[in-house]
Protein backbone atom coordinates (compact mmCIF):
# COMPACT_ATOMS: atom_id res chain seq x y z
CA UNK A 1 0.00 0.00 0.00
CA UNK A 2 1.26 3.41 -1.22
CA UNK A 3 1.90 6.32 1.43
CA UNK A 4 0.21 8.40 -1.14
CA UNK A 5 3.33 10.52 -1.91
CA UNK A 6 4.12 12.08 -5.53
CA UNK A 7 4.11 8.92 -6.61
CA UNK A 8 1.11 7.29 -5.04
CA UNK A 9 -0.69 4.58 -6.51
CA UNK A 10 3.09 2.83 -7.68
CA UNK A 11 4.22 0.40 -4.93
CA UNK A 12 7.53 1.10 -6.18
CA UNK A 13 7.89 4.62 -5.00
CA UNK A 14 6.14 3.74 -1.45
CA UNK A 15 8.47 5.35 1.04
CA UNK A 16 7.21 2.94 3.59
CA UNK A 17 4.76 3.83 6.48
CA UNK A 18 5.82 2.13 9.40
CA UNK A 19 3.93 4.49 12.03
CA UNK A 20 0.09 5.52 12.78
CA UNK A 21 1.88 9.14 13.05
CA UNK A 22 3.13 9.00 9.25
CA UNK A 23 6.33 8.33 7.24
CA UNK A 24 9.45 7.00 9.41
CA UNK A 25 11.26 10.30 8.08
CA UNK A 26 9.85 13.41 7.60
CA UNK A 27 12.02 14.64 4.93
CA UNK A 28 11.99 11.56 2.60
CA UNK A 29 8.17 10.93 1.98
CA UNK A 30 8.14 10.42 -1.55
CA UNK A 31 9.66 12.71 -4.06
CA UNK A 32 7.52 15.86 -3.15
CA UNK A 33 8.52 17.20 0.18
CA UNK A 34 6.20 19.90 -0.23
CA UNK A 35 3.31 17.35 0.20
CA UNK A 36 4.82 15.71 3.16
CA UNK A 37 3.35 17.20 6.35
CA UNK A 38 4.62 16.62 9.57
CA UNK A 39 1.98 16.60 12.80
CA UNK A 40 3.66 17.57 15.62
CA UNK A 41 1.22 17.19 17.90
CA UNK A 42 0.36 13.65 17.30
CA UNK A 43 1.67 12.62 20.83
CA UNK A 44 -0.19 15.00 22.68
CA UNK A 45 -3.59 14.48 23.45
CA UNK A 46 -6.80 16.58 23.00
CA UNK A 47 -8.01 17.92 26.37
CA UNK A 48 -10.69 19.17 24.72
CA UNK A 49 -13.83 17.09 24.48
CA UNK A 50 -15.13 17.98 20.85
CA UNK A 51 -12.74 15.99 18.21
CA UNK A 52 -12.12 17.51 14.51
CA UNK A 53 -14.11 15.26 11.90
CA UNK A 54 -12.00 16.54 9.12
CA UNK A 55 -9.31 15.23 7.71
CA UNK A 56 -6.94 16.66 4.94
CA UNK A 57 -6.60 14.27 1.59
CA UNK A 58 -3.86 14.75 -1.12
CA UNK A 59 -3.98 13.01 -4.65
CA UNK A 60 -1.61 12.90 -7.30
CA UNK A 61 0.97 16.05 -7.73
CA UNK A 62 -0.21 19.32 -5.72
CA UNK A 63 -3.79 18.52 -5.23
CA UNK A 64 -5.46 18.39 -1.36
CA UNK A 65 -8.51 18.88 -0.12
CA UNK A 66 -10.52 18.57 3.17
CA UNK A 67 -13.10 15.65 3.66
CA UNK A 68 -15.66 15.00 7.18
CA UNK A 69 -15.28 12.36 8.35
CA UNK A 70 -19.02 11.14 9.16
CA UNK A 71 -18.45 7.63 9.84
CA UNK A 72 -16.07 8.16 12.54
CA UNK A 73 -13.22 5.92 11.05
CA UNK A 74 -10.44 5.59 12.92
CA UNK A 75 -7.85 7.26 10.80
CA UNK A 76 -3.99 8.66 10.52
CA UNK A 77 -1.44 9.85 8.21
CA UNK A 78 -0.89 7.93 5.36
CA UNK A 79 -4.27 5.70 5.52
CA UNK A 80 -5.65 5.37 1.90
CA UNK A 81 -9.37 6.37 1.97
CA UNK A 82 -11.99 6.32 -0.59
CA UNK A 83 -13.76 9.47 -0.78
CA UNK A 84 -17.09 10.98 -2.71
CA UNK A 85 -16.62 13.16 -5.53
CA UNK A 86 -18.85 14.24 -8.84
CA UNK A 87 -19.11 11.86 -9.96
CA UNK A 88 -18.58 8.48 -8.58
CA UNK A 89 -15.64 8.63 -6.39
CA UNK A 90 -12.01 9.28 -5.91
CA UNK A 91 -9.01 7.53 -4.18
CA UNK A 92 -6.67 9.40 -2.06
CA UNK A 93 -4.35 9.54 0.98
CA UNK A 94 -4.88 11.08 4.61
CA UNK A 95 -2.07 13.46 5.08
CA UNK A 96 -3.24 15.36 8.35
CA UNK A 97 -5.45 14.76 10.91
CA UNK A 98 -6.46 16.35 14.13
CA UNK A 99 -6.13 20.17 15.31
CA UNK A 100 -3.96 21.21 12.53
CA UNK A 101 -6.55 20.22 10.23
CA UNK A 102 -8.62 23.31 11.46
CA UNK A 103 -5.81 25.89 10.96
CA UNK A 104 -5.10 24.26 7.43
CA UNK A 105 -8.75 25.12 6.89
CA UNK A 106 -9.13 28.78 8.62
CA UNK A 107 -5.49 29.56 6.59
CA UNK A 108 -6.70 28.63 3.15
CA UNK A 109 -10.39 29.91 3.88
CA UNK A 110 -12.38 26.27 3.37
CA UNK A 111 -15.80 26.74 3.20
CA UNK A 112 -17.56 23.62 5.74
CA UNK A 113 -20.95 23.99 3.48
CA UNK A 114 -19.86 22.42 -0.24
CA UNK A 115 -17.63 19.89 1.94
CA UNK A 116 -17.41 16.39 0.95
CA UNK A 117 -17.52 13.55 2.96
CA UNK A 118 -15.26 9.99 3.58
CA UNK A 119 -16.83 6.33 2.66
CA UNK A 120 -14.58 3.90 4.07
CA UNK A 121 -11.02 3.06 3.98
CA UNK A 122 -9.87 2.07 0.77
CA UNK A 123 -10.32 -2.05 0.04
CA UNK A 124 -7.93 -4.36 -2.34
CA UNK A 125 -10.29 -3.64 -5.48
CA UNK A 126 -10.72 0.32 -5.17
CA UNK A 127 -6.90 0.38 -5.29
CA UNK A 128 -6.29 -2.23 -7.94
CA UNK A 129 -8.50 0.31 -10.05
CA UNK A 130 -6.82 3.10 -8.93
CA UNK A 131 -3.37 1.63 -9.73
CA UNK A 132 -4.57 0.37 -13.11
CA UNK A 133 -5.54 3.65 -14.04
CA UNK A 134 -2.74 5.49 -13.33
CA UNK A 135 -0.78 3.37 -15.21
CA UNK A 136 -2.43 4.32 -18.47
CA UNK A 137 -1.75 8.37 -17.87
CA UNK A 138 1.45 8.18 -19.76
CA UNK A 139 0.27 7.04 -22.62
CA UNK A 140 -3.14 9.09 -22.83
CA UNK A 141 -0.69 11.93 -22.51
CA UNK A 142 0.77 10.94 -25.66
CA UNK A 143 -1.68 10.70 -27.51
CA UNK A 144 -3.83 13.86 -26.80
CA UNK A 145 -0.79 15.88 -27.33
CA UNK A 146 -0.60 14.18 -30.66
CA UNK A 147 -4.58 14.87 -31.31
CA UNK A 148 -4.08 18.99 -30.20
CA UNK A 149 -1.22 18.88 -32.12
CA UNK A 150 -2.97 17.26 -35.46
CA UNK A 151 -6.34 20.27 -34.74
CA UNK A 152 -3.95 23.26 -35.41
CA UNK A 153 -3.96 23.98 -31.43
CA UNK A 154 -1.48 26.41 -29.78
CA UNK A 155 -0.94 24.66 -26.34
CA UNK A 156 0.79 21.97 -24.59
CA UNK A 157 -1.17 18.98 -22.60
CA UNK A 158 1.68 18.97 -19.53
CA UNK A 159 -0.33 16.49 -17.41
CA UNK A 160 -3.21 13.64 -17.17
CA UNK A 161 -4.67 12.82 -13.93
CA UNK A 162 -7.31 9.74 -13.65
CA UNK A 163 -9.75 9.38 -10.95
CA UNK A 164 -9.97 6.68 -8.50
CA UNK A 165 -13.03 5.07 -10.53
CA UNK A 166 -11.31 5.88 -13.65
CA UNK A 167 -14.39 7.31 -14.77
CA UNK A 168 -13.07 10.81 -15.25
CA UNK A 169 -9.85 12.20 -16.96
CA UNK A 170 -8.45 16.00 -15.65
CA UNK A 171 -5.80 17.43 -18.42
CA UNK A 172 -3.87 20.08 -17.58
CA UNK A 173 -2.53 22.29 -19.98
CA UNK A 174 -0.21 25.70 -20.61
CA UNK A 175 -0.86 28.31 -23.47
CA UNK A 176 -0.39 31.84 -23.94
CA UNK A 177 -3.81 33.20 -25.43
CA UNK A 178 -7.04 31.84 -24.88
CA UNK A 179 -7.79 28.16 -26.37
CA UNK A 180 -10.73 26.78 -28.38
CA UNK A 181 -11.16 23.42 -27.50
CA UNK A 182 -14.53 21.92 -27.75
CA UNK A 183 -13.27 19.95 -30.94
CA UNK A 184 -10.34 18.91 -28.84
CA UNK A 185 -13.20 17.48 -26.06
CA UNK A 186 -14.81 15.90 -28.48
CA UNK A 187 -11.94 14.02 -30.18
CA UNK A 188 -10.32 12.85 -26.71
CA UNK A 189 -14.30 11.55 -24.95
CA UNK A 190 -14.49 9.79 -28.40
CA UNK A 191 -10.66 8.10 -28.24
CA UNK A 192 -10.58 7.56 -24.33
CA UNK A 193 -14.46 6.82 -23.87
CA UNK A 194 -14.90 8.89 -20.41
CA UNK A 195 -15.31 12.37 -18.87
CA UNK A 196 -12.88 14.99 -19.85
CA UNK A 197 -12.33 17.26 -17.84
CA UNK A 198 -9.58 20.41 -18.89
CA UNK A 199 -7.70 22.90 -16.59
CA UNK A 200 -5.92 25.57 -17.78
CA UNK A 201 -2.37 26.39 -15.30
CA UNK A 202 0.44 28.80 -15.55
CA UNK A 203 4.22 28.08 -15.96
CA UNK A 204 5.19 28.40 -12.65
CA UNK A 205 2.79 25.89 -12.12
CA UNK A 206 3.71 23.40 -14.61
CA UNK A 207 7.39 23.58 -13.78
CA UNK A 208 6.58 22.37 -9.94
CA UNK A 209 4.38 19.48 -11.72
CA UNK A 210 6.96 18.27 -13.63
CA UNK A 211 10.24 19.21 -11.17
CA UNK A 212 13.98 19.25 -12.32
CA UNK A 213 17.08 21.02 -11.29
CA UNK A 214 17.99 24.69 -11.01
CA UNK A 215 20.70 26.64 -11.71
CA UNK A 216 21.95 26.19 -8.18
CA UNK A 217 22.39 22.53 -8.50
CA UNK A 218 19.23 21.80 -6.39
CA UNK A 219 15.92 20.53 -6.75
CA UNK A 220 13.05 23.69 -8.06
CA UNK A 221 11.70 25.72 -5.06
CA UNK A 222 8.15 25.49 -6.96
CA UNK A 223 8.40 21.82 -6.72
CA UNK A 224 9.57 21.23 -3.50
CA UNK A 225 8.25 23.59 -0.65
CA UNK A 226 7.32 26.53 -2.19
CA UNK A 227 2.96 27.02 -2.21
CA UNK A 228 2.85 30.80 -2.91
CA UNK A 229 3.92 32.47 -6.57
CA UNK A 230 4.80 36.00 -6.00
CA UNK A 231 5.39 38.13 -9.34
CA UNK A 232 9.00 38.76 -10.30
CA UNK A 233 9.73 42.15 -12.01
CA UNK A 234 12.97 43.27 -13.83
CA UNK A 235 13.36 45.73 -10.83
CA UNK A 236 14.22 42.90 -8.63
CA UNK A 237 17.46 42.59 -10.72
CA UNK A 238 18.42 45.70 -10.69
CA UNK A 239 17.91 46.47 -6.53
CA UNK A 240 20.42 43.73 -6.83
CA UNK A 241 22.88 44.94 -9.29
CA UNK A 242 22.59 42.23 -11.31
CA UNK A 243 23.20 42.52 -15.50
CA UNK A 244 19.48 42.03 -16.93
CA UNK A 245 20.71 38.80 -18.73
CA UNK A 246 16.61 36.86 -19.58
CA UNK A 247 19.38 33.67 -20.02
CA UNK A 248 20.52 33.96 -16.57
CA UNK A 249 17.56 35.56 -14.59
CA UNK A 250 14.75 33.13 -16.57
CA UNK A 251 14.40 29.50 -14.52
CA UNK A 252 13.02 26.47 -16.19
CA UNK A 253 9.73 28.06 -16.39
CA UNK A 254 10.49 30.78 -18.67
CA UNK A 255 9.83 33.26 -16.25
CA UNK A 256 11.98 35.34 -14.03
CA UNK A 257 13.24 33.15 -10.97
CA UNK A 258 11.61 33.31 -7.74
CA UNK A 259 14.63 32.96 -5.63
CA UNK A 260 15.44 36.73 -6.61
CA UNK A 261 12.71 37.98 -3.55
CA UNK A 262 14.45 36.14 -1.62
CA UNK A 263 17.31 38.36 -0.65
CA UNK A 264 15.44 41.69 -2.03
CA UNK A 265 14.17 42.74 1.70
CA UNK A 266 18.24 42.73 2.59
CA UNK A 267 18.80 44.96 -0.63
CA UNK A 268 16.40 47.28 0.16
CA UNK A 269 17.03 47.93 3.53
CA UNK A 270 21.36 48.30 2.75
CA UNK A 271 20.33 50.63 -0.33
CA UNK A 272 18.13 53.22 2.06
CA UNK A 273 21.57 54.46 3.38
CA UNK A 274 22.75 54.75 0.36
CA UNK A 275 22.59 58.17 -1.78
CA UNK A 276 20.70 57.96 -4.87
CA UNK A 277 21.98 56.50 -8.14
CA UNK A 278 21.33 59.59 -9.89
CA UNK A 279 23.62 61.71 -8.08
CA UNK A 280 25.67 64.39 -9.63
CA UNK A 281 29.13 66.13 -8.42
CA UNK A 282 29.94 69.24 -9.22
CA UNK A 283 33.89 69.34 -9.63
CA UNK A 284 36.65 72.17 -10.19
CA UNK A 285 37.24 70.03 -12.96
CA UNK A 286 33.75 69.09 -14.39
CA UNK A 287 30.75 67.10 -13.72
CA UNK A 288 30.97 63.68 -12.58
CA UNK A 289 28.15 61.19 -12.55
CA UNK A 290 27.54 57.59 -10.28
CA UNK A 291 28.48 55.04 -12.86
CA UNK A 292 28.28 51.82 -10.36
CA UNK A 293 27.11 50.99 -6.75
CA UNK A 294 28.75 48.20 -4.44
CA UNK A 295 26.11 47.27 -1.68
CA UNK A 296 28.60 45.15 -0.40
CA UNK A 297 31.63 47.61 0.77
CA UNK A 298 29.51 50.49 0.39
CA UNK A 299 31.09 52.40 -2.25
CA UNK A 300 30.01 54.53 -4.84
CA UNK A 301 31.95 54.89 -8.45
CA UNK A 302 31.87 58.02 -10.09
CA UNK A 303 33.34 59.05 -13.44
CA UNK A 304 33.63 62.37 -15.24
CA UNK A 305 30.55 62.89 -17.91
CA UNK A 306 33.69 64.21 -20.32
CA UNK A 307 36.09 61.34 -20.06
CA UNK A 308 34.10 58.22 -18.58
CA UNK A 309 37.04 55.91 -18.71
CA UNK A 310 38.58 56.29 -15.39
CA UNK A 311 36.48 55.91 -12.61
CA UNK A 312 36.92 56.89 -9.14
CA UNK A 313 35.55 55.05 -5.51
CA UNK A 314 34.72 56.53 -2.54
CA UNK A 315 33.09 55.72 0.84
CA UNK A 316 29.07 56.92 0.86
CA UNK A 317 29.82 58.86 3.70
CA UNK A 318 32.11 60.51 1.54
CA UNK A 319 29.89 61.15 -0.75
CA UNK A 320 27.34 62.42 1.32
CA UNK A 321 29.59 65.49 2.24
CA UNK A 322 30.34 65.98 -0.87
CA UNK A 323 26.68 66.64 -1.84
CA UNK A 324 26.29 68.56 1.42
CA UNK A 325 29.46 71.21 0.04
CA UNK A 326 27.31 71.01 -3.89
CA UNK A 327 24.30 72.41 -2.66
CA UNK A 328 25.47 75.15 -0.82
CA UNK A 329 26.87 75.92 -3.93
CA UNK A 330 30.54 75.11 -3.54
CA UNK A 331 32.79 72.85 -6.15
CA UNK A 332 34.77 70.17 -5.08
CA UNK A 333 38.29 69.51 -5.28
CA UNK A 334 38.65 67.11 -8.92
CA UNK A 335 38.48 63.45 -8.34
CA UNK A 336 41.60 62.32 -8.49
CA UNK A 337 42.64 64.41 -6.12
CA UNK A 338 39.89 63.25 -3.40
CA UNK A 339 40.82 59.32 -4.22
CA UNK A 340 42.45 57.93 -1.35
CA UNK A 341 44.93 55.65 -2.36
CA UNK A 342 44.50 52.31 -1.42
CA UNK A 343 46.88 50.56 0.76
CA UNK A 344 47.50 47.00 0.11
CA UNK A 345 47.28 45.17 3.19
CA UNK A 346 49.75 42.18 3.46
CA UNK A 347 48.43 38.97 2.50
CA UNK A 348 49.10 36.21 4.73
CA UNK A 349 49.00 32.18 2.71
CA UNK A 350 47.43 30.24 5.53
CA UNK A 351 46.81 27.18 3.75
CA UNK A 352 50.30 27.64 1.27
CA UNK A 353 47.86 27.45 -1.65
CA UNK A 354 51.35 29.72 -3.67
CA UNK A 355 53.59 27.04 -2.46
CA UNK A 356 55.01 24.59 -5.39
CA UNK A 357 56.42 22.12 -2.87
CA UNK A 358 53.71 22.56 -0.30
CA UNK A 359 52.03 18.64 -1.47
CA UNK A 360 56.07 17.22 -1.14
CA UNK A 361 57.26 15.18 1.86
CA UNK A 362 60.25 17.77 3.45
CA UNK A 363 63.21 15.57 5.12
CA UNK A 364 63.46 16.69 8.41
CA UNK A 365 65.73 15.38 11.09
CA UNK A 366 68.07 14.25 8.40
CA UNK A 367 66.50 11.64 6.74
CA UNK A 368 65.01 8.46 8.01
CA UNK A 369 68.00 6.70 9.14
CA UNK A 370 69.88 8.27 10.69
CA UNK A 371 72.86 5.71 10.71
CA UNK A 372 73.84 5.96 7.56
CA UNK A 373 77.05 6.91 6.48
CA UNK A 374 77.66 10.26 5.20
CA UNK A 375 80.35 9.02 2.89
CA UNK A 376 78.52 7.03 1.37
CA UNK A 377 76.21 9.63 -0.85
CA UNK A 378 79.97 11.22 -1.78
CA UNK A 379 81.97 8.08 -2.94
CA UNK A 380 78.47 7.03 -5.13
CA UNK A 381 78.47 10.54 -6.57
CA UNK A 382 81.71 10.41 -7.75
CA UNK A 383 82.09 10.16 -11.37
CA UNK A 384 83.85 7.23 -13.03
CA UNK A 385 86.60 8.67 -15.35
CA UNK A 386 88.22 5.13 -15.94
CA UNK A 387 85.35 4.26 -18.88
CA UNK A 388 87.02 0.64 -19.89
CA UNK A 389 86.81 -2.28 -17.98
CA UNK A 390 88.61 -2.14 -14.49
CA UNK A 391 91.25 -4.80 -13.49
CA UNK A 392 91.36 -6.15 -10.22
CA UNK A 393 94.39 -5.13 -8.54
CA UNK A 394 96.26 -7.64 -6.56
CA UNK A 395 95.90 -7.42 -2.53
CA UNK A 396 98.48 -5.44 -0.87
CA UNK A 397 100.10 -7.21 2.48
CA UNK A 398 100.92 -5.71 5.35
CA UNK A 399 103.92 -3.37 5.54
CA UNK A 400 105.35 -5.75 8.20
CA UNK A 401 104.73 -8.76 5.78
CA UNK A 402 106.89 -7.34 3.38
CA UNK A 403 110.54 -8.45 2.73
CA UNK A 404 113.24 -6.54 4.15
CA UNK A 405 115.88 -5.09 1.84
CA UNK A 406 119.50 -6.89 2.21
CA UNK A 407 122.08 -4.16 3.23
CA UNK A 408 124.31 -4.47 0.08
CA UNK A 409 128.14 -4.02 0.43
CA UNK A 410 129.15 -1.12 -1.24
CA UNK A 411 131.86 -2.35 -3.22
CA UNK A 412 129.21 -4.48 -5.09
CA UNK A 413 130.47 -3.31 -8.64
CA UNK A 414 128.28 -5.84 -10.20
CA UNK A 415 124.83 -4.53 -7.95
CA UNK A 416 125.61 -0.82 -9.09
CA UNK A 417 125.85 -1.96 -12.62
CA UNK A 418 122.52 -3.22 -12.54
CA UNK A 419 120.46 -0.44 -11.15
CA UNK A 420 119.21 1.54 -14.31
CA UNK A 421 120.22 5.37 -14.87
CA UNK A 422 118.27 7.81 -15.02
CA UNK A 423 118.94 9.11 -18.17
CA UNK A 424 116.08 11.71 -18.28
CA UNK A 425 117.80 15.49 -18.62
CA UNK A 426 114.63 16.93 -17.43
CA UNK A 427 114.20 15.24 -14.47
CA UNK A 428 114.29 16.59 -11.06
CA UNK A 429 117.02 16.50 -8.32
CA UNK A 430 114.90 15.43 -5.97
CA UNK A 431 112.79 12.73 -7.90
CA UNK A 432 113.18 8.93 -7.15
CA UNK A 433 115.55 7.44 -10.04
CA UNK A 434 114.18 4.22 -9.21
CA UNK A 435 110.31 5.64 -9.93
CA UNK A 436 108.62 4.33 -13.27
CA UNK A 437 107.40 6.97 -15.50
CA UNK A 438 103.63 6.69 -16.33
CA UNK A 439 102.72 4.32 -19.62
CA UNK A 440 101.46 6.17 -22.30
CA UNK A 441 99.89 3.04 -23.41
CA UNK A 442 96.69 3.28 -20.95
CA UNK A 443 95.74 6.46 -22.58
CA UNK A 444 95.62 5.19 -25.80
CA UNK A 445 93.57 2.18 -24.93
CA UNK A 446 90.52 3.72 -23.76
CA UNK A 447 88.66 4.42 -27.36
CA UNK A 448 89.10 1.35 -28.08
CA UNK A 449 87.53 -0.26 -25.65
CA UNK A 450 84.53 2.54 -25.88
CA UNK A 451 84.37 1.10 -29.48
CA UNK A 452 84.75 -2.27 -28.04
CA UNK A 453 81.60 -1.46 -25.67
CA UNK A 454 79.50 0.58 -28.57
CA UNK A 455 80.06 -2.67 -30.47
CA UNK A 456 78.62 -5.01 -28.08
CA UNK A 457 75.69 -2.51 -27.81
CA UNK A 458 74.92 -2.87 -30.77
CA UNK A 459 75.19 -6.35 -30.97
CA UNK A 460 72.99 -6.43 -28.01
CA UNK A 461 70.15 -4.22 -29.64
CA UNK A 462 70.06 -6.29 -32.67
CA UNK A 463 69.49 -9.38 -30.37
CA UNK A 464 66.51 -8.38 -28.62
CA UNK A 465 64.79 -7.19 -31.80
CA UNK A 466 61.77 -9.41 -33.05
CA UNK A 467 63.27 -10.34 -36.79
CA UNK A 468 61.07 -8.54 -39.71
CA UNK A 469 58.53 -10.66 -41.40
CA UNK A 470 58.60 -10.51 -44.84
CA UNK A 471 55.13 -9.85 -46.57
CA UNK A 472 54.91 -11.61 -50.34
CA UNK A 473 53.37 -9.12 -52.89
CA UNK A 474 49.35 -9.94 -53.26
CA UNK A 475 48.64 -9.58 -57.22
CA UNK A 476 45.02 -8.68 -58.34
CA UNK A 477 43.06 -11.79 -60.01
CA UNK A 478 43.47 -12.34 -63.05
CA UNK A 479 40.66 -11.35 -65.20
CA UNK A 480 38.63 -13.83 -67.51
CA UNK A 481 37.71 -12.73 -70.74
CA UNK A 482 35.29 -15.21 -71.50
CA UNK A 483 32.67 -13.99 -68.51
Amino acid sequence: MSCGCKTSGDSAHSCGTKSANGCESVNTCGNSYKLSVFDWLSNVQNPASNRCDYVEVRFKNDRKSFYKNVNNIPLHIGSVVTVESSPGHDVGVVSLTGELVKIQMKKKRFSDEGSFKIYRLANQKDIEVWQEARKKEETVKVDARKISHRLGLEMKITDVEYQGDASKVTFYYTADNRIDFRMLIKELAGTFRTKIDMKQIGFRQEAAKIGGIGSCGRELCCSTWLTDFRSVNTNVARYQQLSINPQKLAGQCGKLKCCLNYELDSYLDALSHFPSSSTMLDTEKGRAFCIKIDVFKKKMWFAYVDSSMAWYDFDIDLVKKMIAQNKKGERILPLEDLKVPDIALPSVDLIQENSVDRFEKKNRGGGFNKNRNPNQNSNQNRPNNNQGPRKDRPERNDRNERPQKTDRPATDKSANSERPRNTNPNAKPNQNPNQRPPKPQQQSQQPKVQVENTEAKVNSDERTQPPKKKFKKKFPPKKDNNV
